[in-house]
């Protein structure tokens, strides 16, 4: 128990830590770059918090699951968009035109 709570611990500090070198890093890149930081962000970031989702889906695919493979790929685009777009819209009100809700909300 206590190497497990050890083991927590220490991915947990790895996590912030790797997360504060990641933002640090892509921040320095854009400044010697000359690249805006939003250009930055859309990138090298987006890269990093998709990483373990391509290496689930390699080893997926490697060891012949395609299943897992395709389930990760719909699974976090189904949770990027609803997730995403549902706590983005408690911060601040989406304004959607009338028209597109029309036409969208039969289709769904």
């Amino acid at each position: 128990m206590l190497s497990t709570f050890a083991f927590f611990v220490l991915g947990v500090a790895c996590l912030y830590f790797g997360g504060e070198l990641l933002v640090s890093g892509a921040a320095t890149l854009a400044k010697r770059l000359g690249v805006s930081p939003l250009a930055i962000g859309l990138t090298v970031v987006a890269f990093g918090t998709s990483a373990p989702e391509l290496v689930v889906s390699l080893q997926a695919s490697m060891s012949e699951r395609y299943d897992i493979s395709l389930g990760n790929v719909v699974g976090s685009n189904i949770c990027n968009i609803l997730l995403i777009l549902g706590l983005a819209s408690f911060l601040a009100p989406l304004r959607v035109q009338t028209k597109l809700v029309k036409l969208d909300i039969p289709i769904m």
